[in-house]
C-alpha cells in the first residue's frame, strides 16, 4: 500500500483508540491487512527490475511529505493531544515499511530484521495494475476522511 494509506489508517486508529497498548497492535495488524489486499505502490516493480531504486526513493519521499500534509489536514481542527495521537499513529503505521527500507534500497538487511521482513513479505500482494491497485486505497482514504 501507499504510505498515505498506512499513515492515515494508523492516525485514524490512534485517534479513535488512544490507549497505546490497544492502538499499537491494531495499527500493526492494519498494516499487514492492508498489504494483503492487492495494491499498487511506489515500490511496485523494484523486485523485477521494472522500477529503479532511485525513482522509487524519490516517489517515496514525495509520498511521505503528502502523508504528513494529509494527517495534518485531516486532524487540524482536533485538540493538540488528538493531533499528536494522529502523528504518532501515522508513524507506527509506517514502521514495517521503514524496517524494510535498508533491504529494499541499500541491499543491506541486519540479521535481526530478516524474520520481521520475511513475515511482512508474506502479506505483501502488489499488482502492476494501477487502477486495480489504487482503487481500494482511494476508497480507504475517503472513508477515513468521512469517519475521522
Amino acid at each position: 500500500m501507499l504510505s498515505i494509506s498506512h499513515s492515515l489508517t494508523g492516525a485514524f486508529i490512534a485517534t479513535k483508540i488512544p490507549h497505546p497498548l490497544i492502538a499499537i497492535p491494531l495499527i500493526f495488524a492494519s498494516h499487514y491487512l492492508e498489504d494483503w489486499i492487492p495494491h499498487w505502490d511506489v515500490g511496485t516493480g523494484l523486485s523485477n527490475g521494472s522500477r529503479k531504486k532511485s525513482t522509487a526513493m524519490i516517489l517515496e519521499i514525495g509520498e511521505l511529505i503528502v502523508s504528513v500534509f494529509l494527517v495534518y489536514y485531516f486532524w487540524k481542527d482536533s485538540s493538540l493531544l488528538i493531533n499528536s495521537y494522529a502523528f504518532m499513529g501515522a508513524f507506527v503505521g509506517l514502521v514495517p515499511d521503514f524496517l524494510e527500507a535498508p533491504r529494499n534500497f541499500l541491499k543491506w538487511e541486519p540479521k535481526f530484521l530478516k524474520p520481521i521482513n520475511t513475515f511482512h513479505g508474506k502479506f505483501h500482494h502488489s499488482t502492476p495494475n494501477k487502477l486495480l491497485g489504487l482503487t481500494p486505497q482511494v476508497i480507504l482514504v475517503i472513508l477515513i476522511y468521512l469517519l475521522k
